[in-house]
């Protein structure tokens, strides 16, 4: 498909595309994704809603600010503004650094009027991490919230910012801007946004995503799954940094004229307490966060929410039927990456296995390869391979040949598809363990473990053995109160013998205070399997 006429007066995106052979196929087989040429994401999802559903409506909340659609609509006007006024032109990247707060949302919807590329990095990230994705991404500017500036100071790059009581504070700035703004009408495969994956190893790969992606994954996911509705708050824990929560927590409720509650940090029992005090009824977090809250008092706070939506890592089926046991409704699990922008396979309501991840997504489309790309019958475990209205576009990254195969994206999964056309997570591709000839997926062993009623948490891993090639690993993150021994660990391996077939228990185990986790949540498994291998790394 070629390119529309960019908008874009700064073409380093459009330079640093990957070569068009080495795109994945794009599919649009839906009349909603049937786009425009010209298309600004930001204009359709803040605009867009302003005309629908009118300026009154609460679009952003948070501990002590509530903003009408119309205040959210003036203030990314004067933030697009204010870019504008200092230079900024289309095509242009913008970093933002900070926490879920309405200014950042701002500031993220301001940036794309201006035909800027957002670039939202983790609040948490140091200077070093920064660094990776300032060379990559090369911005022009950065947005950061007044608590978060510290670590951009190492940078030669302008910052600017916000939520403090600065004369020269982005908030002071855009006071004297207009509340309205001629959003630049970019292409629809414009890039809107560069996201950094998440991965735990090597260089941070940016994905390069379209104005068009943005509405893509609300007219896929959000709306035959999610199903979301205009009176909905929605609430979670995925910064707007990470794809999962820049969808969740920003995207699908604007295209629903919904509103949603950025929360800054919240443990999985704040989160409870947050998501019941202010009438939550869409839920965005991982499945260690549902995990504790079901485990604890805080269980009944649940019963409020319409729709709870799990992602970031494999749910384990006891947490989706005492979900169910606790609220009446099935957790809506989903599987999707970085590189495709959302989730791709789902399932909610009555489609909901616990156990599987679910079906595809309307919209996209999956199937299980061998390692030579073709596809294998259904009950064989294979990798994960899945096309849709989305796709991998690294900016200039050789690895976009390792992603996308033949076409299809190749999300790095180890799956087997059923008879039903359910999907059924088995690992990570890089972390199934190869023990006496035996495939085991880590992420089993971890389920097995974690109906123990001592385990909080759990990683397994491979770890090199010379006797069987590799063994399996486990650490154990105990619940308070349940001292860590070798009778407790013995106990553990018992209890994985009789839940599992023998060769699958770990034959080791040990005891950590918590898992290595990377900003968006996800365990850092190359970290344990460092510690397995007896690699020096930092503690865990």
């Amino acid at each position: 498909m070629p390119l529309s006429p960019s908008a874009h007066v700064d073409t380093f995106c459009r330079d640093h595309l990957p070569p068009a052979g080495s795109w994945p196929e794009l599919v649009f087989d839906l009349p909603e994704l049937a786009y425009p040429a010209r298309l600004n994401a930001a204009t359709r999802l803040l605009d867009g809603a302003v005309e629908r559903w009118g300026a009154e409506r609460r679009a952003v909340v948070s501990a002590d600010t509530t903003w009408t659609y119309g205040e959210l609509l003036a203030r990314a006007n004067q933030v697009a503004g204010t870019l504008a006024g200092l230079g900024v032109v289309p095509g242009n990247r913008v970093l933002l650094r900070g926490p879920n707060t309405p200014w950042l949302a701002a500031c993220w919807l301001g940036v794309l009027k201006a035909g800027a590329v957002a670039v939202a990095t983790m609040p948490m990230l140091r200077a070093h991490e920064l660094t990776k994705i300032i060379d990559a991404s090369s911005p022009t500017l950065a947005l950061s919230d007044h608590r978060y500036t510290e670590e951009l100071q190492a940078f030669d790059l302008p910052v600017l910012a916000y939520g403090g009581d600065s004369p020269e504070d982005l908030a002071t700035r855009c006071a004297g801007q207009p509340t309205t703004f001629d959003d630049v009408a970019t292409a629809a495969d414009d890039v809107a946004i560069l996201a950094f994956t998440s991965g735990t190893t090597g260089r941070p790969k940016a994905t390069m995503h379209f104005h068009r992606d943005l509405l893509a994954i609300a007219d896929t996911f959000s709306r035959h799954v999610v199903k979301p509705e205009p009176d909905d708050l929605f609430t979670g824990t995925p910064p707007l940094a990470f794809t999962f929560g820049l969808g969740g927590l920003l995207v699908f409720p604007l295209h629903a004229g919904a509103a949603t509650l950025l929360v800054e940090r919240a443990t999985p029992l704040e989160l409870a307490e947050l998501a019941a005090a202010h009438g939550v009824t869409v839920l965005f977090t991982a499945p260690t966060a549902y995990r504790a809250i079901l485990a604890s008092d805080r269980r009944p706070l649940l019963r409020g929410l319409r729709r709870a939506v799990s992602a970031g890592e494999a749910l384990p089926a006891a947490v989706a039927a005492d979900f169910h046991e606790a609220t009446g409704h099935w957790l809506i699990d989903g599987i999707g990456s970085t590189e495709m922008l959302h989730v791709f396979i789902s399932a909610a309501d009555g489609d909901a296995r616990p156990g599987s991840t679910g079906r595809v997504v309307p919209g996209y489309r999956a199937r299980i390869v061998d390692e030579d790309g073709h596809p294998v019958p259904d009950g064989t475990a294979g990798r994960l391979a899945v096309v849709g209205p989305t796709g991998c576009r690294y900016l200039a990254d050789d690895r976009q040949s390792v992603f996308v195969q033949d076409g299809w994206n190749l999300t790095g999964d180890t799956y087997v598809r059923d008879e039903d056309g359910y999907f059924h997570y088995r690992a990570r591709s890089d972390d199934m363990i190869v023990s006496s000839g035996y495939n085991i997926a880590g992420p089993e062993v971890e389920e097995v473990l974690l109906r123990h009623p001592d385990v909080l948490e759990c990683a397994v891993v491979a770890a090199p053995d010379e006797a069987r090639g590799s063994v399996v690993a486990a650490y154990v993150v105990l619940r308070d109160g349940v001292p860590p021994s070798p009778v407790k660990a013995a106990e553990l391996q018992d209890f994985a013998k009789s839940l599992a077939a023998p060769y699958k228990y770990p034959r080791r185990l040990e005891f950590v205070e918590a898992l290595p986790r990377n900003p968006s949540g996800k365990v850092q498994r190359f970290l344990l399997r460092r510690r397995a291998a007896g690699v020096p790394s930092p503690s865990v």
